[in-house]
């Protein structure tokens, strides 16, 4: 999903949560944000980056766009939530509604299962990184 979205922004950099550095989110002039929700909370990987570099570019960042793409077993809104509000502790601008994609895992095997992600989603992805690329580059956001 994070890959169709990189390829709908066009020129967006697509970084693993745990490579990200300070200077890479100090240099992005927008953020979507990409994770799976696991146990009602984002990963631990997407956590740990935010913890590791909410200090650094606090006070750094503000007013730049941002969206999130949750994966779900249920509903991620868990996740969603944390992203928001860590996300208004560094006053960044949510520009779209959050996309949460429920893969309906509710058992261990469906959970520790490969996910396929449909072309409807995948598609999804696609326009909503296009859309906050497009919004970036015409300086809408």
């Amino acid at each position: 999903m994070a890959r169709a979205a990189a390829e709908g922004a066009g020129d967006a950099l697509l970084l693993r949560a745990d490579t990200v550095t300070e200077g890479d989110i100090i240099a992005a002039g927008g953020y979507l944000f990409v994770c799976p929700e696991n146990l009602a909370a984002m990963s631990g990987l997407m956590k740990e980056m935010f913890d590791h570099h909410y200090y650094a570019v606090l006070g750094r960042i503000e007013g730049r766009p941002y969206a999130t793409i949750i994966a779900a077993g249920s509903d991620g809104e868990g996740a969603q939530r944390q992203i928001d509000r860590i996300a208004t502790g560094w006053r960044l601008k949510r520009v779209a509604e959050g996309m949460i994609v429920n893969f309906a895992a509710q058992t261990p095997e469906a959970i520790a299962a490969p996910k396929v992600v449909s072309d409807k989603v995948l598609k999804q992805c696609r326009e909503l990184g296009a859309a906050l690329g497009e919004g970036m580059r015409l300086g809408i956001f």
